[in-house]
């Protein structure tokens, strides 16, 4: 009766039994966050094991939180667009250090928690044209596939001509990682519950056979540390409040903001979770919850946090409520003493998973309405100078500058909008006063 009337169970035409099998579901199509995201940051020089303690955590108690409060079947980890931000744009792009790396993440996390709390985070996604929302997830999408090729090398750089052009195709890693994307969309499309799971863990099994560089230390339990070089507490806010950070807070927060934000309102919509007039169920203090979660994040130390796309998944298994999200949290609660296993894994077992996600992203394509082509191609420039520039922020900039521009010299003024004009006035002043980095 106690969870009956705290998660309204039959309310929402649900039961213990599906969803204790919504979030194992959900849990296992994304358990491979805390394989990838230490990976990922590792590669940009934060120690991996002190990170997968603090993802584990974040995810957690993150999932835990937007379960116990808001009620909805989402679970929260560290965002992999908002990992590949930190560690390759943040840290190894600007040699920003990884202390005041971490200060902005809780700065973000802090000023994305204000933004969510008192509403104007509805009045910014109000203000925020759809097209340019889709674009830099498609843009993030592209990104997520270049890191992952070249990580693997499947893409490599070509001193003679092209920028880049195709690695060997016949090395291990290369194979290995172009199979796994094929399995892993073969599984996806069969419904396979936690199909990149399977493969990570499949690609894991055959390196310890066919390589020499992929070796089991015979352990498979530990308990938890955040090891020699733990990054619990280190971050800079001071640091992290220089001029010259505070457009990567900026940064953080805008991308979370068009991220997070469409992630929640898609899950909901697929769970029956939309009231009367089109709004999410307890959408305010969903939102909350997973920006609370990336003020975690930063005390950690790991990228920040979001609500995860394979939500869906969970939500699709029939999870609506609360204890959907809870049974995620406890799960990658008891991650954390299975970290000799998590490290196993090489990272050519992982790319097939970012790759994947990076596919998923670039589908933002077909919500674009080319019919509004000042709409559409603005948010094609978002996505393309996300890549070229590898700066997330840059494409957002130009592709709001785009379409204010475009809209003027079209005579289309009626579809701008005061806040959509004050956003773009104000990415621009970031760039043209040499603010952004």
């Amino acid at each position: 009766m106690s969870l009956e009337k705290t998660f309204e169970l039959s309310a929402r035409g649900s039961n213990l039994r599906q969803e204790i099998i919504a979030g194992l579901t959900t849990f296992l199509a994304m358990v491979y966050s805390v394989i990838v995201v230490p990976n990922m940051l590792s590669q940009a020089g934060f120690p991996a094991e002190s990170v997968f303690i603090a993802t584990c955590l974040v995810s957690g108690l993150g999932s835990i939180l937007i379960g116990l409060w808001a009620n909805a079947p989402m679970a929260i980890g560290c965002a992999i667009s908002l990992t590949a931000f930190t560690a390759f744009s943040l840290v190894i792009g600007q040699q920003v250090s990884i202390p005041v790396a971490l200060g902005a993440v809780f700065l973000m996390g802090a000023v994305f928690t204000l933004i969510s709390a008192t509403g104007i985070r509805s009045w910014i996604l109000r203000n925020l044209p759809s097209s340019i929302a889709h674009g830099a997830g498609i843009g993030i999408g592209l990104f997520l596939l270049l890191i992952a090729t070249s990580g693997v090398g499947i893409v490599v750089s070509n001193p003679n001509g092209t920028l880049v052009k195709f690695g060997e195709f016949t090395s291990f890693p290369v194979l290995m990682s172009l199979i796994g994307l094929a399995f892993i969309i073969g599984l996806e499309r069969m419904k396979v519950k936690g199909a990149i799971l399977w493969v990570i863990i499949a690609i894991t099994i055959i390196g310890l056979i066919f390589d020499p560089n992929v070796k089991f230390s015979g352990d498979v339990f530990k308990m938890p540390s955040f090891g020699e070089q733990s990054l619990f507490l280190q971050l800079d806010i001071m640091g992290a409040l220089q001029p010259a950070i505070l457009p990567v807070v900026f940064a953080l927060v805008m991308t979370a903001v068009f991220d997070a934000t469409g992630t929640i309102r898609a899950v909901a919509g697929q769970g029956n979770l939309l009231d009367k007039d089109g709004q999410i169920i307890n959408g305010g203090k969903a939102l909350t919850s997973d920006s609370v979660s990336s003020l975690f994040s930063g005390l950690f130390g790991t990228a920040p946090a979001a609500v995860y796309i394979e939500s869906a998944a969970g939500t699709a298994a029939g999870g609506k409520t609360g204890i959907t999200a809870i049974v995620v949290g406890v799960l990658f609660l008891f991650m954390l003493f299975f970290q000799p296993l998590a490290f196993l894994v090489p990272s050519y077992a992982t790319a097939p998973a970012l790759m994947y996600v990076g596919l998923l992203m670039l589908s933002n394509v077909s919500k674009l309405d080319f019919n509004d082509f000042v709409g559409a191609m603005s948010g094609l420039i978002c996505a393309v100078f996300i890549v070229l520039t590898a700066n997330i922020v840059t494409g957002i900039m130009l592709g709001f500058a785009a379409l204010v521009i475009g809209r003027v010299v079209s005579g289309e003024f009626k579809k701008l909008n005061v806040g959509t004009v004050l956003i773009s006035l104000a990415l621009v002043a970031f760039y043209a006063c040499g603010w952004a980095i």
